[in-house]
């Protein structure tokens, strides 16, 4: 059973639709059900687990970036799975399984069967791609999955993005980077560590240190220091992490900052609040302004928010609704079991 939630989409003939799993809980995010220009149905799976084999595949398990949030650990096994060739790097390396699907450089234009399928970069990891396509009807759909710069996006009818800083009313949801205070850190205290994530965050993290003129070396753990360097071409003098060494810079995950030298400054690059050391709020994310500034300027007809977990996709719905955006959650989404496609 498909529960129609909004005549428009179905109008501009999309089906946005959830799927059950073998336990007949919801796959993580969403696909999409639509025509393609010589009429044929097609289905992309979006940034979700793959389909157990004894059932129907969708034509494409499209991975926006390698976090393991959008899923890219279980689609990367499939050959209908598709990625930039930096986001398979990166969940090679991550998941040390190999990557069975197919890949482009960032910025191509790519055939994904018989949809032609542009992709563009969101900056919020390497290789983070959003990707456009057109249906038989002339339907522009975007998805954008994470997104710290949408200046490279195209306008579109359906936009399909996410909320992780789309609660107007948090706080926490709104903010600037702290370049300076990030720049104050790194040349007022030696050895100094920052937590990063170890994909995104701890590259970012480097190309800022460079740009900011510090030539010296970084020190990281040794899957963040593979990652930094297949990521970033101008990485510099990457080091791993010695037992006693206490000079330099040093990246880890946020949770092992406690097992450096006690004595050495300590700081974690995030927007939350919710560590015990010092907060320099650097993201890899638009805020609350910059995603509804973002809305504003690709001009959707409907825009579905499908991520993260949680509450604030219906947040940033609600609030996109109020404004006159017409917008819907993924927890409004109607569902088919996992051999039920249409």
């Amino acid at each position: 059973m498909i529960c129609v939630i909004s005549k428009k989409l179905i109008d501009l003939g999309v089906l946005v639709l959830r799927q059950h799993n073998s336990r007949r809980n919801f796959k993580p995010h969403i696909s999409i059900r639509f025509r393609d220009n010589y009429g044929d149905l097609r289905m992309f799976s979006i940034d979700t687990t793959r389909t157990m084999a004894k059932h129907s595949c969708p034509d494409a398990y499209l991975i926006t970036h390698a976090h393991s949030d959008h899923h890219g650990k279980s689609a990367m096994i499939s050959s209908n799975s598709v990625c930039s060739e930096k986001t398979a790097i990166a969940l090679e390396i991550r998941y040390d399984r190999r990557y069975a699907g197919s890949i482009f450089r960032l910025g191509d234009e790519i055939d994904v069967g018989k949809v032609k399928v542009k992709t563009f970069p969101t900056e919020h990891t390497s290789g983070a791609t959003a990707f456009y396509w057109e249906n038989d009807v002339g339907t522009r759909i975007l998805v954008t999955g994470d997104i710290k710069d949408a200046g490279k996006l195209p306008p579109c009818d359906v936009l399909i993005t996410e909320a992780n800083y789309g609660d107007p009313e948090d706080p926490s949801c709104h903010f600037v980077d702290d370049f300076e205070g990030m720049k104050y850190a790194l040349f007022k205290h030696e050895p100094v560590a920052f937590g990063a994530y170890e994909f995104g965050k701890a590259q970012r993290a480097v190309k800022l240190i460079r740009e900011f003129g510090y030539d010296g070396a970084i020190h990281m753990d040794a899957r963040t220091k593979t990652l930094t360097q297949r990521m970033l071409e101008d990485a510099g003098d990457l080091e791993g992490l010695s037992s006693g060494e206490n000079d330099g810079v040093f990246i880890v995950a946020p949770w092992n900052l406690g097992r450096l030298p006690l004595d050495m400054k300590k700081y974690v690059l995030s927007c939350r609040m919710d560590y015990p050391y010092p907060i320099i709020k650097i993201s890899d994310h638009l805020d609350a302004c910059g995603l509804e500034n973002m809305v504003r300027k690709l001009n959707p007809e409907v825009t579905l928010i499908y991520h993260p977990g949680g509450y604030r996709p219906s947040k940033f719905s609600k609030h996109l609704n109020s404004i006159g955006i017409d917008s819907i959650s993924i927890d409004q989404i109607g569902n088919v079991l996992s051999n039920e496609f249409i």
